[in-house]
């Protein structure tokens, strides 16, 4: 398998925006955002700020996502506000998988799988508990492949029988914590 550019991933999330309203490249700002967000953005108007004072640098690197002027943070707002989080994650893991097949000389052989509670995630206020995601771990090649949510009435076991499912793999060695090490687990559906 070839590599996958992050925005070619990124372009097969649909645009559900009206014709009158596609301004901005629906690609270039969720790659600018992204870039942003790694580079310490934690607001619209941080990533609309960064975004207008690098734009022709994003752009030179980047000419398919090219922007020809820095939204505004209402409209990079509008933009991530409407997409559909399980498309955004499938594309983050077409490129992920992309990334491992076409390193070296094979896919990673060895997937370390771990479930981390994220800070500041709570909410006292909603009663919310704070999130736990499932990440796997392409360790050859250290590539996150994929993160499952945890929902807040289950365990990191259904949601780790659930994610190497989902992603398909064989002819892999998983490593996972002791707690998936009780009794009939490898066997449960």
């Amino acid at each position: 398998m070839t590599m996958i550019d992050l925005a070619s991933c990124l372009a097969a999330i649909p645009d559900r925006r009206r014709a009158e309203g596609k301004i901005y490249s629906q690609v270039g700002v969720i790659l600018f955002s992204i870039i942003a967000m790694l580079s310490g953005a934690r607001s619209y108007r941080q990533i609309h700020a960064l975004v207008r004072t690098r734009l022709s640098l994003l752009n030179a690197a980047f000419p398919e996502a090219a922007l020809r002027r820095a939204p505004a943070y209402t409209s990079v707002r509008g933009i991530l506000q409407q997409l559909d989080p399980i498309e955004l994650e499938q594309a983050f893991r077409r490129h992920a998988e992309s990334l491992d097949s076409s390193c070296a000389a094979a896919p990673s052989r060895f997937i370390a799988i771990d479930g981390k509670t994220l800070r500041r995630s709570f909410d006292s206020f909603a009663d919310r508990k704070a999130a736990h995601v499932l990440s796997a771990f392409a360790v050859d090649h250290q590539i996150i492949l994929a993160h499952e949510v945890i929902d807040e009435k289950s365990n990191e076991i259904p949601a780790a029988q659930a994610l190497i499912a989902a992603m398909g793999l064989s002819d892999r060695v998983f490593t996972l914590d002791a707690m998936h090490c009780q009794k009939n687990v490898r066997d449960r559906p």
